[in-house]
């Protein structure tokens, strides 16, 4: 299947980065398709993205996506076929999956996003029913969406360790919730396959961990098509034991703040960037754009008001943030309609299948695009675009979005790398919990 590539309305010079990457495609395909033998595929993903002209790197890679129903409806049939190699990997002799969404069930888009993954799936052949963990739900509830779609949300049965609804018994668990609170009881030690595993859940994850496997990627694909990796990769650095609230912690991040700002000024110099360096502390777990700020200076750490003091306290589900990753900030030059954009890619199993740009007319080209007022513009594939142009003039929209899939792909790796260390740690923990 040919990795499909986006367009959109955008314009933009064609950068060196981008030339080295389309005159490498042969040897960067190989390359994954060798890694994708190497190491297991996350099931789905999405990666947030953020070009600045003279750098594009990964921000964020969600193992949970949550906006299928942002994609381009045109193309939903490359979801499909993708959807297919997914499963056959998984349970081959796979007819039912039980799909458990997250409890916002006052989010219609996100409730959309439910429909539209279920949709999907089905297409793919598959028999699919939404259990949900909300305890209320003692009967099948129907939902109607504002797209027309609707959903049907029934309580979870647990029997012989293994996890349906009624008159329903699935291969495989699909979970579309990113288990931030914890897992709860009713998942664990099943005699069932569950996607994604347990440990991918915020309630273990650390983007910190993710991104030190980032960067052994960045650096052997740098080394790959000769490239400095800083150009693919944010410079980061943690901090533990933080509370906001009551100013603990906070000589690590200022430091760690100065420490990644001192880098980034060594590398605008050397590649002539006349912006300011800035820096995003944001919690080191956790989704929806939560618990996250734009710093340009160590000691503004020691300046927050009582309201910033809350906001990076705390993140989903009233959670406490005790970690933070402290990250560089990478400017987005992408604007559509002079708002401030970002794109946001999303891959079932190896294969980019569409994305669309978060784009926010009241946030700056160095903040956070992920909050309150934020909107999406679904990425098209053009059909004539299936395969980027060597020779391309400048403006070539495939080119530009074949760089995109190939930088997503590889926080896609990382992923893997991330979630296969993490099990094998699990793993090596598992006989001292048994002793005790």
């Amino acid at each position: 299947m040919p990795i499909p590539h986006l367009s959109t309305a955008l314009r933009g010079p064609i950068l060196d980065l981008e030339n080295r990457i389309i005159n490498a495609m042969p040897t960067i395909e190989h390359w994954l398709r060798t890694k994708w033998r190497e190491h297991t595929v996350p099931f789905y993903c999405s990666v947030d993205l953020r070009n600045s002209g003279f750098k594009l790197a990964p921000v964020d890679t969600n193992l949970f996506p949550g906006g299928f129903n942002n994609l381009n409806p045109e193309f939903i049939p490359l979801c499909v076929q993708a959807m297919m190699s997914a499963i056959e990997k998984i349970c081959p002799d796979a007819h039912s999956i039980l799909l458990i969404p997250e409890n916002h069930t006052r989010n219609t888009f996100y409730l959309q996003n439910i429909a539209t993954l279920q949709s999907i799936m089905q297409h793919a052949g598959l028999n699919v029913r939404i259990g949900t963990l909300l305890p209320e739900v003692t009967i099948a509830t129907q939902i109607d969406l504002p797209d027309g779609q609707t959903i049907t949300l029934e309580p979870i049965i647990r029997k012989n360790n293994q996890l349906g609804v009624s008159n329903f018994e699935p291969c495989a668990v699909l979970l579309n919730n990113d288990l931030s609170t914890g897992v709860p009881e009713i998942l664990q030690n099943l005699n069932q396959i569950v996607i994604p595993p347990l440990h991918a859940g915020w309630a273990t994850r650390r983007k910190s961990n993710h991104f030190a496997a980032y960067d052994r990627v960045a650096q052997e694909f740098a080394d790959l098509i000769g490239i400095d990796p800083w150009l693919i990769n944010p410079r980061f650095t943690s901090c533990g034991e933080i509370n906001f609230r009551e100013k603990q912690g906070e000589d690590c991040v200022a430091s760690a703040i100065d420490r990644i700002l001192s880098i980034i000024k060594r590398k605008y110099q050397q590649y002539d960037v006349k912006e300011d360096p800035f820096v995003i502390v944001k919690a080191d777990s956790g989704t929806y754009g939560m618990g996250i700020m734009t710093v340009k200076d160590g000691s503004d750490i020691y300046k927050l008001n009582r309201k910033q003091r809350n906001k990076m306290a705390v993140v989903k589900e009233g959670l406490l943030v005790s970690n933070v990753l402290v990250q560089e900030g990478v400017y987005t030059f992408e604007s559509i309609n002079e708002a401030v954009a970002e794109p946001v890619i999303y891959m079932i199993d190896r294969f980019v299948v569409g994305g669309f740009y978060r784009v926010h007319t009241g946030r700056g080209i160095d903040e956070n695009l992920n909050a309150p007022g934020m909107y999406f513009v679904p990425l098209a594939f053009e059909t004539t675009c299936l395969v980027p142009k060597s020779a391309a003039q400048p403006n070539s929209i495939p080119n530009r979005f074949y760089a995109y899939g190939v930088v997503a792909r590889l926080a896609l790796l990382a992923a893997a790398l991330e979630l296969e260390q993490d099990h094998s740690e699990m793993s090596a923990a598992l006989p001292a919990q048994t002793q005790k």
